[in-house]
Parts: C-alpha cells; structure tokens; sequence
C-alpha cells in the first residue's frame, strides 16, 4: 500500500478511477483523443516487467505525473460507468466531443446547453469502446 505516503490533508476526495478494458488498444485509442483534448495526457504506462517485449497493460491519464484515470487490460471489462470531466470552456468540449468521435468513441449527448439539469453549464457526452460513459463540462 502507497497510503503512507499521501500527504494527510484531513479532507476526502477521489484519488483516481480505474476502467478495465476488453480491447485496450482501442479504448487508449478513444482515452487518448478524448482525453488528450481537455488537456490529460498518459502519465504512466505499464507492462509485465519481466518481460521486455511484452505490451502495455495499464495506462494512467492525468496532468503532472498524477494519474486521474487508469485504463488496463482485462478480460471482464468495465461498463455503464459514468465519469465527467471538468473543461476550461464551452470551445473545448466542442473539441473533446469532436475528438472523442475521431478517436472511436460514439456521441451520446451532442454539446449543448442543459438548462433544465444544470443551469450555467455546457456539456457533451460520449460513450467508450466498452460502453461507458465520458463527459466534459464546462461553465458558462
């Protein structure tokens, strides 16, 4: 456990959100896109250390080597989650949405407004490769 190393702050928050993939290399396809177009990056790649040639089996995503999400090889993958992103401006939700097509995800909610749910807010939903959910927001 790494637990002894995380600053005590005395506040709860989330760490970081794990999906597990069927097909890794087009769910880090669409994450990559998707992703990449609110400004995270992969921060961590890992494959069996025992074997040099052997393929990435978990990527970490995030800003400044602190992975956000975490997407790995497996057989039973991940689905129905939802996540949602915070983005800097309505612009760039239009550019996660339009990424994460290019990048193979499928539109769930085109951007628009939602004033009845969230007042202020932009907002656009995709799904992954697996199904699950990613969403960008944005205030208005």
């Amino acid at each position: 456990s790494h637990a002894g190393s995380l600053p005590d702050t005395g506040a709860v928050g989330l760490d970081h959100v794990t999906l597990t993939a069927g097909d890794l290399p087009a769910s880090l396809a669409f994450y990559d896109a998707a992703l990449g177009a609110l400004g995270l990056v992969r921060v961590v790649e890992l494959a069996d250390e025992e074997d040099d040639a052997a393929p990435v089996e978990a990527v970490g995503y995030g800003t400044a080597e602190q992975p956000l999400l975490w997407v790995v090889a497996g057989a039973v993958p991940t689905r129905g989650a939802h996540m949602a992103l915070r983005a800097a401006t309505p612009a760039q939700v239009d550019d996660f949405h339009a990424a994460a097509l290019a990048g193979g995800g499928r539109s769930h909610d085109a951007p628009r407004r939602w004033a009845l749910f969230r007042r202020g807010t932009y907002h656009a939903i995709v799904t992954d490769p697996a199904g699950n959910l990613l969403e960008a927001v944005a205030q208005e």
